[in-house]
């Protein structure tokens, strides 16, 4: 306190002040590089600071910083010149199906563009998946939908436990597809929005219900050895589920077919 009974004014602290000091730092610190960059706080064509000021506002070696710069450079988001120091790159370079980058991308989207993105992706893969199982399926496959479509019918009130047998259920349609390429990039997209409030949205007892209407109708076309049928099935299927949980952020244009 000074005389006059007021706390003294002191400057912010420029070291990187961690609850507790992560375990693994080089980590820490390239995550909180990427989600800078995402923010804008380090824009694309210009240079991240010096490796000095970076060890210092991190309060981490030479090496650690190092480490983290060269992980950045394998997630597209940063060039080294020669003479120009660490350039960050434009959002094009970006390798936006990576864990970290696709994380802080989501968590800055106002707009949902890149959930609706996702959503995008995961329909064209799944739907053509959908086509392939409605060929090929043999009776194990079907009986194997059936009894997961029953299934989320009794647990409609139990949002954790639907889920669990919905990604069971969309996971034995890709199977059964062979496409392994297609199932690994839509497992790959899933991993990372899963938990999160802003893809998963509602999961209230009529959501769970009318979604799994979708769910029996792609049973059905599947069990029938309808291609088409399965395909248009799924693809509505994964739109109408999405505009239902999707909140009012932005226009869902991209969704249009």
């Amino acid at each position: 306190m000074t005389a006059s009974g007021q706390r003294p004014i002191t400057s912010a602290p420029t070291v990187q002040s961690w609850e507790r000091r992560p375990t693994n730092l080089t980590r820490a610190v390239t995550t909180e590089l990427v989600g800078r960059i995402v923010r804008g706080e380090h824009p694309s064509g210009t240079s991240l600071p010096p490796e000095p000021a970076l060890c210092e506002s991190f309060s981490v070696s030479r090496t650690v910083i190092r480490e983290a710069v060269k992980v950045l450079q394998e997630k597209g988001l940063v060039q080294v010149r020669q003479g120009a120091g660490t350039l960050v790159t434009p959002q094009s370079m970006w390798n936006v199906l990576d864990e970290l980058v696709l994380g802080a991308v989501i968590a800055e989207d106002e707009t949902l563009g890149v959930l609706d993105d996702l959503v995008v992706t995961r329909r064209l893969l799944e739907s053509d998946m959908a086509q392939v199982a409605a060929r090929v399926a043999d009776e194990e496959t079907v009986d194997a939908l059936r009894t997961l479509v029953d299934l989320m019918d009794q647990v409609v009130g139990d949002p954790a436990a639907y889920r669990v047998h919905d990604h069971a259920f969309h996971d034995r349609i890709m199977q059964a597809s062979g496409n392994r390429i297609a199932r690994g990039v839509v497992r790959s997209l899933e991993s990372q929005v899963f938990h999160t409030a802003r893809y998963m949205g509602r999961t209230d007892r009529e959501l769970c219900r009318a979604s799994n209407a979708g769910h029996r109708r792609i049973y059905e076309r599947i069990a029938a050895h309808d291609p088409t049928g399965a395909s248009d099935a799924m693809f509505t299927h994964i739109t109408e589920a999405w505009l239902v949980r999707r909140s009012d952020a932005g226009e869902p244009g991209r969704l249009e077919r």
